[in-house]
Formats: structure tokens, C-alpha cells, sequence
């Protein structure tokens, strides 16, 4: 059993940045990937980025270039960086482990505002 604990959220002006956190409950070299998704109200949850257990990184094309994913694995934690930040960004953002047996864990959620 995985737990995820995120933190991080809050209201930010556009152009603005926050950076996400997510500390897991089990050493984080042993989860196959870790992941931010995000679902806004009346939209379906979305991945917005993905790590990788050897590092590979990927992104939703909208956040390229805006958001970064990293890993700390002597802490257990996932990080987004989100920077020069839209409204559409706006959205509930979870955390999510997929364990070596491909079983998924999610976080509680935080909540990112993005205010014009």
C-alpha cells in the first residue's frame, strides 16, 4: 500500500508559479512511475506529467516548457514546478503512483487557483 501525501496548492496571480509536492509513504525507487494529474471542474482528470523509475519524463503539450517534473528519492518525493501559470491550469491536482505491479495509488488532491 501506497500513501501520497500532496502539498503545495494555493491561489496564484497568472504569470505567477507554485511548486507541488508529494511525499510518498514507501521509497519511491521501488514505484515504477509517479505522476501529477489534474481535473478542472466538468473536465475529466488528465495527466499533466509523468517520472519515471530511471528518470524519463513526460508532458501534457499545453504545460511544456511551464511545468517540471523531478523526483527526490532520498526523501520520497515527487515535485511539480509550475511556472508562468495560466488560468486554464486552474484544477484539483493529484498525485499518482503506479507500483511495479501496476496497481495505482492517489493522493487526496490540491487544489491550484489561477486568478486573471
Amino acid at each position: 500500500q501506497v500513501q501520497l501525501v500532496e502539498s503545495g496548492g494555493g491561489l496564484v496571480q497568472v504569470g505567477g508559479s507554485l511548486r507541488l509536492s508529494c511525499a510518498a509513504s514507501v521509497r519511491i525507487s521501488s514505484i515504477n512511475a509517479m505522476g501529477w494529474y489534474r481535473q478542472a471542474p466538468g473536465k475529466q482528470r488528465e495527466l499533466v506529467a509523468l517520472i519515471t523509475s530511471v528518470g524519463a519524463t513526460n508532458y501534457l503539450d499545453s504545460v511544456k516548457g511551464r511545468f517540471t517534473i523531478s523526483r527526490d528519492n532520498a526523501k520520497n518525493t515527487v515535485y511539480l514546478q509550475m511556472n508562468s501559470l495560466k488560468p486554464e491550469d486552474t484544477a484539483v491536482y493529484y498525485c499518482n503512483a503506479v507500483s511495479v505491479r501496476y496497481s495505482y495509488y492517489w493522493g487526496q488532491g490540491t487544489q491550484v487557483t489561477v486568478s486573471a
